[in-house]
């Protein structure tokens, strides 16, 4: 059942933190693409923070986490251009 919750959690605060994103980069994605962008981009921010040293909490990996998708998004615009 932990297994469950676990994966339930990760679904729902990465769609929360793709569509977050989304938003700040001015992007129009769908439901599985916020979801996808917010799992990758907290694995990304938290990968970052780790790197350099920052981190702790909740509330801030959720920050490393919108940083994370928002550089994502950045560099799929890069590249698409």
């Amino acid at each position: 059942m932990d297994t469950l919750y676990q994966i339930l959690t990760t679904v729902v605060i990465g769609g929360v933190i793709g569509w977050l994103s989304s938003k700040i980069m001015g992007s129009k994605h769908g439901l599985l693409i916020n979801i996808l962008l917010g799992i990758a981009g907290g694995a990304l921010g938290g990968w970052l923070g780790g790197l350099i040293g920052i981190g702790g909490g909740w509330p801030f990996s959720i920050l490393l986490g919108i940083a994370g998708a928002c550089l994502i998004q950045w560099a799929a615009k890069l590249i698409a251009k």
